[in-house]
């Protein structure tokens, strides 16, 4: 089984960081936990240090400013040493044992570039997580936000890793254009056995927004989702044409 390698990019997630970073040391086989201090000015990286004094797995990376998540999370998985990673927030955490079963799943289909675990969302409002389409719209929100992604390393820097675009810092979506790039290119498998992380619910949270527009708690607004669509449809188009030039330069070295 290969080893793995998880990803937190961390913003003013004093609160709940030790939390993430405890889930994660309970789990078998990861071999590195980088922590990006995005820019942070609360007590986040001195929580980290703290861990990292005690656990020589840990990584603490910071910015001298907030450049957002994606950015956070693409500059983590460049300094992974292993052929695998995952991602997980600040806010959210494992259930012991959650990363076994997706391991055991890329080294039992070779081929499979990423599988997602699902997920339990956790202290969200009663309107949401009681209303008839609850479930389905957790199994959209499990198929997308970066906490349920476990993959090969190799394919994320060949996709250009989570788009970065200004239009995702604004309206959010990052994830969900990632999400539409690998379904779109490799499918993505979900292990729907159990619920193996925890998203825990806190003021602004985006699976709350996406949930309020698809129960008709609100209205999206069409500007922002005409540039979110289009952004995303741009990232798939240039994740395309990265894999092409990648295979065209394979055949070239295989030839020669």
């Amino acid at each position: 089984m290969s080893p793995i390698s998880i990803v937190i990019p961390c913003f003013n997630g004093a609160a709940t960081i030790a939390r993430a970073l405890q889930s994660c040391l309970s789990q078998p086989d990861v071999a590195q936990i980088i922590v990006v201090d995005d820019g942070s000015t609360d007590a986040s990286a001195s929580i980290v240090r703290t861990y990292a004094m005690h656990d020589s797995r840990i990584r603490l990376l910071q910015t001298a400013r907030n450049g957002g998540p994606a950015r956070a999370r693409n500059w983590a998985a460049l300094h992974a040493g292993t052929p695998l990673i995952a991602f997980l927030d600040a806010n959210d955490e494992y259930v012991p044992g959650a990363l076994g079963p997706a391991l055991d799943y890329l080294a039992q289909h070779p081929g499979a570039a990423v599988v997602r675990l699902d997920v339990e969302f956790v202290g969200f409002p009663a309107r949401l997580n009681q209303h008839p389409d609850f479930a389905r719209h957790a199994a959209v929100l499990s198929n997308t936000v970066p906490s349920s992604l476990v993959m090969r390393r190799s394919v994320f820097l060949a996709l250009g890793g989570f788009p970065m675009d200004e239009v995702f810092r604004r309206h959010g979506g990052e994830d969900g254009a990632l999400s539409w790039a690998l379904s779109e290119i490799f499918a993505q498998h979900r292990l729907t056995d159990a619920k193996r992380v925890r998203m825990h619910y806190h003021d602004g949270i985006h699976a709350e927004k996406f949930m309020n527009i698809q129960m008709g708690f609100a209205q999206v607004d069409p500007p922002a989702g005409d540039e979110t669509l289009n952004a995303s449809r741009a990232f798939l188009d240039a994740a395309l044409a990265n894999l092409r030039q990648l295979q065209a330069v394979e055949r070239v070295s295989h030839a020669t």
